[in-house]
């Protein structure tokens, strides 16, 4: 990966990673999720607590590790397996609402593509010795 699209890929990551963390799954692993889980429950999932505790770790504990890129492919498959669910709940919203998750998932489907690239935790992790 050339130097300024590694540069380029990093600041997506960082900035979509961080606001999906921040933006969306802070509030919702600090709070009360029993109006998140009626939502799950009308979507027809079992257990609607357990997979709202499930999205809800997604987007925090997801962006977080996309935004630093420490097990970005596997962060991004669940986080991008969320807003695919979201994307789904929008279906019948206006354009506008199902627009982040449209943007949240095509930035995790990038993810798990290109990996973290040369400037994430994983490149200085998990680096293969020559």
């Amino acid at each position: 990966m050339a130097e300024r699209s590694a540069v380029g890929w990093t600041l997506v990551r960082v900035v979509f990673g961080m606001t999906l963390a921040l933006g969306h799954g802070l509030g919702k692993v600090t709070g009360d999720l029993s109006g998140f889980a009626e939502g799950v429950a009308k979507l027809g999932f079992p257990a609607p607590l357990f997979f709202a505790w499930c999205a809800a770790l997604a987007e925090f504990l997801g962006g977080l590790l996309v935004a630093l890129g420490l097990f970005t492919r596997p962060a991004a498959m669940f986080a991008g397996f969320t807003m695919l669910v979201a994307l789904f709940r929008h279906r019948v919203d206006p354009f506008a609402k199902a627009e982040m998750a449209l943007l949240y998932l095509t930035v995790m489907i990038a993810a798990l593509i290109i990996g973290g690239g040369p400037f994430s935790l994983d490149a200085r992790l998990f680096r293969k010795k020559a």
